[in-house]
């Protein structure tokens, strides 16, 4: 009989190791993936809109930025409602969006107001997405739900999932653009297809925050009392906008400034840069949890000034009209948006009290996406100066910014949590 029981466990062995990657966790990471995958998909199609579909560069542009209006107030009002209403429903709400956003985007040859439906759809999708996805994770690393994980491991869990998505979607939008059949349909369609078989999963994953009534109105629910925290206002918001202005500077604006030294390969060379920032911002994070400090703001300044030294770089890029320099600045600045998303997220989980962690998040990432509207602004003062010479402004703004940190470098710390 032992021998049997032995040999019983040995049998289901393979299937608990397959059954393993249902664990609750992965589902929400899987998530996050697919709503980053639908937000950045865009990015490297500028090129394709402005040569293809004639829109000028300042269209095409703003609509890479304008899925921040969508962003925003997902960003903002799911966080809270989800740290009062459940993760579950609010997360589905995110999928939902990033579906329709994709497929409205694969409608885009009908009109530019399919475009425009598809980026603030695609917006929404991944502001849910880590606004909710953060905190949900989470909680699905306590032990009572994982045994594997620790709720310390959340904030990696949620970058990478982020950086993963983000850079993989734009590779292959970029890749399919360039060398596949329909370039302005296919692409949308693929993240349609990776999106449905995760909202069946997401749906049965388990939900974390009970259901409690609230007396005041819904809106005063949305209002998150740790975004007046000293920590948050003198550190985290200064710093938040650099992560994502060098994600738009390095692999939204700068492809297009060089797509005359790219040759044909214009699209290819798009999806590259934002492969490979997004990728090195998902190798660099074991280093920048190590650089983290709960006493300190190092980590926020180091990425700020890491990302100021890749939008001068592209600058330098673009004065030189090189491709290559261009490639370097991608890598510089993946290295920041890396670190300024771990130690980002460590601040705010360290401000937020216990049942606002999804609301401060949200706030984070809200003000971080702010960043992508500096390519707009680029482009509208392009009459006024050079390119070279606006990034070049750019890059000093954060160095002031990261100067702006320094007073409050060490201040104003909440105590650590009792555990992790």
């Amino acid at each position: 009989m032992g021998v049997d029981r032995v040999a019983g466990r040995r049998a289901r062995l393979p299937i608990s190791m397959l059954t393993g990657i249902r664990e609750p966790r992965f589902r929400v990471i899987g998530a996050i993936f697919v709503c980053s995958w639908a937000g950045n998909q865009f990015t490297p199609l500028l090129l394709m809109y402005e040569h293809r579909d004639h829109y000028s560069s300042v269209l095409a542009n703003a609509l890479l930025g304008v899925y921040v209006l969508g962003l925003a107030p997902a960003l903002l009002i799911a966080g809270p409602l989800s740290d009062r209403r459940g993760r579950r429903p609010v997360m589905l709400l995110g999928l939902i969006c990033a579906l329709t956003g994709s497929a409205s985007l694969a409608a885009g040859p009908l009109g530019p107001g399919f475009v425009l439906g598809g980026r603030l759809l695609s917006g929404a999708a991944i502001g849910v997405a880590m606004a909710v996805g953060g905190g949900w994770l989470r909680e699905l690393c306590e032990p009572s739900f994982s045994a594997a994980a620790r709720p310390s491991q959340a904030v990696r869990h949620a970058a990478l999932a982020f950086s993963c998505g983000a850079g993989l979607g734009a590779l292959a939008s970029g890749l399919l653009a360039q060398w596949g059949p329909l370039p302005q349909t296919l692409p949308f369609l693929v993240n349609i297809a990776f999106t449905l078989p995760l909202f069946a999963l997401v749906a049965r994953a388990p939900e974390t925050v009970g259901h409690e009534t609230h007396n005041h109105v819904w809106w005063r629910q949305l209002r998150v009392e740790a975004a007046r925290h000293p920590r948050f206002l003198r550190v985290v918001l200064i710093a938040a906008p650099w992560i994502f202005l060098g994600a738009a500077v390095g692999y939204g604006y700068l492809p297009t400034r060089l797509s005359a030294d790219t040759g044909g390969l214009s699209l290819a060379y798009a999806s590259l840069s934002s492969a490979l920032a997004l990728g090195i911002a998902a190798l660099i994070q074991p280093l920048a949890n190590r650089l983290h400090s709960t006493t300190s703001g190092r980590g926020l300044i180091c990425a700020v000034m890491t990302i100021s030294v890749g939008v001068a770089v592209a600058g330098m890029a673009i004065a030189n009209a090189s491709p290559l320099l261009g490639l370097v600045a991608n890598l510089v600045i993946g290295a920041g948006i890396g670190i300024g998303m771990i130690s980002g997220g460590h601040e705010v989980q360290r401000v937020a009290g216990a049942h606002e962690l999804a609301g401060l998040t949200g706030l984070f990432y809200a003000t971080a996406y702010l960043g992508f509207f500096a390519p707009t602004i680029i482009a509208a003062l392009g009459a006024f100066a050079s390119d070279q010479m606006l990034l070049w402004l750019v890059a000093a703004l954060g160095c002031l910014s990261a100067a702006a940190i320094l007073p409050s470098f060490r201040s104003h710390l909440p105590p650590l949590p009792n555990a992790t």
